[in-house]
């Protein structure tokens, strides 16, 4: 599963084992790693800046740099090098996932490896973590703040680790005091949230209740909760993360006891039950429709430049025109096929049931979905896509009006807006 985000606390532990192994300490100055990258000059801020710094967003800029990093061209290092730095480094806390990234370019400056692969003999293969993957910049460094995948039972014994102060099967993984000042309280932050404004650490947050976390984008959290001796790993597709965040502490905390809870058939048979039935709804509606074999098969074309009320093009969840739409309505499962300019995407979708694939429709290639199709009236289908290992998912609203494909998209969550422009579709 993506983490977004979370994956700050997997850089941060990559960095407390650097410093294990002697190659650097949180006080050594971020342009000494990069002497070839420097700007013309160097401000008195930037040769402030220190590892510590960059491990708890404190490296003086005024705002994230992030967008501007990643749009500077083919060095991110040399980009962010460049940006000025408005504040001395200590002040004030700025997030800034271009900080994360330039830790995972020093620890790729001082071992040779990226940060997948620094950390795979070292904490990933003991921790039985398999096929972790990690997102890279054009020059093949780890992007570190974000783009690390693996498994929600891969984030709880990675939260298990740090609960036992990084002891796994009786090894020390990660030293024990990287483990205290990474999760504790390094500088003061003032969110707009109450788990947001409790201090940062070392690309960890602070917490109520004495917990702290890695946390991601939309839903991605690796909680730790010393007091209770309990850790709690989700993922998820979700809009507002207090309140998450609000329903663990308002719920599954005064649960907790320190004694173990007798034995209960009736309770755990309750739950197993519970648990089984488990499962993201299917669309609600028909399988089929009057219209179906007349739409079926039929191309509908979108203008080359359609509008929204604004006068702006329309863009489709991608980002692309979507040029055009044929939905296959045949004895088998419902077929969507769309066109842009990036190619052709084709989604086989089930009624009453998901029907599991893969497509590169909104990200990258062979990313594993599942979809559903129903018609809740005679002029409207509605197909759903949930990528599996995103938060993601696209819901496509296709309603036939006098002859044409009126076609509009929903995203549940995203960084900008959730509704695409309503689309006009003439037949071909």
């Amino acid at each position: 599963h993506m983490l977004f985000s979370l994956s700050k606390s997997f850089t941060s532990t990559a960095v407390g084992l650097a410093v294990q192994d002697g190659l650097l300490t949180v006080d050594d100055h971020v342009i000494d790693f990069f002497p070839n990258d420097l700007p013309a000059t160097v401000s008195p801020n930037l040769a402030a800046m220190r590892v510590h710094h960059l491990l708890s967003m404190t490296t003086g800029h005024a705002e994230d740099t992030t967008g501007r990093v990643m749009d500077g061209g083919y060095n991110w290092v040399r980009a962010f090098l460049a940006l000025p730095v408005e504040h001395e480094p200590g002040a004030p806390f700025v997030y800034n996932t271009a900080a994360t990234y330039m830790l995972s370019a020093i620890v790729q400056t001082l071992t040779g490896q990226t940060l997948v692969d620094y950390l795979r003999p070292r904490l990933f293969d003991p921790l039985g973590i398999d096929h972790a993957v990690w997102e890279s910049c054009p020059r093949g460094i780890n992007t570190g703040g974000f783009g690390l995948n693996i498994t929600t039972e891969a984030i709880a014994r990675f939260g298990q680790l740090y609960l036992q102060k990084g002891v796994w099967q009786g090894e020390q993984l990660i030293p024990s005091d990287w483990v205290a000042a990474a999760t504790s309280y390094q500088t003061p932050n003032n969110g707009d949230n109450p788990d947001w404004r409790q201090g940062y650490g070392y690309q960890f947050w602070r917490c109520q209740h004495n917990a702290y976390r890695g946390d991601g984008a939309f839903g991605q959290y690796c909680i730790v909760m010393p007091d209770q001796d309990a850790v709690l790993a989700i993922t998820s597709g979700v809009g507002d993360m207090q309140a998450v965040l609000d329903q663990v502490w308002t719920h599954l905390l005064p649960a907790m006891g320190d004694g173990s809870l007798p034995n209960d058939a009736t309770a755990q048979a309750a739950l197993d039950k519970k648990l089984a039935q488990l499962a993201l709804s299917t669309l609600a509606g028909e399988a089929t429709s009057p219209l179906a074999a007349t739409v079926s098969g039929q191309p509908y074309c979108f203008d080359d430049t359609p509008r929204n009320g604004d006068g702006v093009p329309s863009r489709h969840a991608n980002g692309l025109p979507l040029q055009s739409v044929t939905l296959s309505l045949t004895a088998g499962p419902l077929i969507l096929h769309m066109e842009d300019a990036s190619g052709c995407y084709e989604i086989a979708c089930g009624h009453g049931t998901w029907r599991t694939g893969t497509t590169t429709y909104m990200q990258p290639a062979g990313q594993q979905i599942a979809a559903c199709y129903a018609w809740p009236t005679e002029d409207t289908c509605v197909i759903k896509v949930q990528y599996l290992e995103r938060p993601f998912s696209v819901t496509a609203t296709c309603r036939f009006v006098d002859g044409k494909l009126h076609y509009q998209s929903q995203m549940n969550v995203s960084f900008g807006p959730v509704d695409a422009p309503l689309l006009v579709g003439t037949p071909a």
